[in-house]
Formats: C-alpha cells, structure tokens, sequence
C-alpha cells in the first residue's frame, strides 16, 4: 500500500485551518531531496509555516510538498519530500500529529520461527525506542 502520510497531512492541514489556527510543518531538513534555505534549519529540522497567508501556490501531492514563501523577505522554493515532513501541527494550541521514520515501504513482520534457524535473535535493549519531544 502507499504511504498514509500524504493523505493525513492535507486531512489535517484542513483541520487545522477550519479552526482557524496556524499550520506548521516540522521537516528533516537533511533527507535525501529537501529543499529549505539551510540557514534557517536548526539541529537538521525546519519548521515551516504553510498557511495560505505565509505560503504560495501550496502543492501537497503523494510524493511531496512544495510552494513558494519568502525566509527574510527573499522569496524562496521550497520542496519537501513526504518521508522528510516529521509532523504537522497548529501553532497556536499544538495539535496535529508526529509521524514515525518511514524510508521507503515498511518490511514484513518476519515469519514464525519453525524451530529450523540458527540466527540470534536481536535483543529487545537494541532497538531504537520512539521519542517524541515539545516543539514551540
């Protein structure tokens, strides 16, 4: 199935204006394709305003998201690739959403061991836990 990603984002961008409340971006400003002028980009993230106010010709498409805004009165293209948007939220109150890491399509869930294999199992200390964090 395709990413779920594209479709939550312009779902809540909706939501968020319907309210009229702000909505903002969180990017990974170093993925692979983004497009943000980098002297705005703090420990590799950007935060982007995307209201129709702030933004110009705002594109949302499966793949990506992109529009025309200006960072200290210099107009600028911005394109952001949908596995590089981190989150979308309302500025004024918060809400919206984080989304998970994704690169690419999400693996399998393995099969059920048969008892056959010789391979150790990752311990369960060695995974990467989630973290979410306060952004303002």
């Amino acid at each position: 199935m395709s990413s779920s990603r594209p479709f939550i984002i312009r779902a809540l961008y909706e939501w968020i204006l319907e309210n009229d409340c702000t909505p903002y971006i969180l990017v990974n400003a170093f993925a692979d394709g983004v497009e943000v002028p980098q002297e705005h980009v703090k420990d590799g993230q950007i935060i982007l305003n995307i209201s129709p106010s702030a933004v110009q010709s705002l594109l949302v498409e499966n793949q990506s998201l992109e529009f025309n805004g200006r960072f200290a009165g210099i107009p600028t293209r911005v394109y952001v690739p949908m596995q590089a948007v981190m989150g979308i939220y309302a500025k004024e109150n918060g809400q919206g959403m984080v989304f998970d890491s994704e690169s690419g399509n999400p693996e399998p869930p393995p099969a059920p061991d048969s008892g056959g294999s010789d391979k150790p199992k990752p311990s369960s200390s060695s995974k990467n836990k989630p973290g979410l964090r306060v952004v303002k």
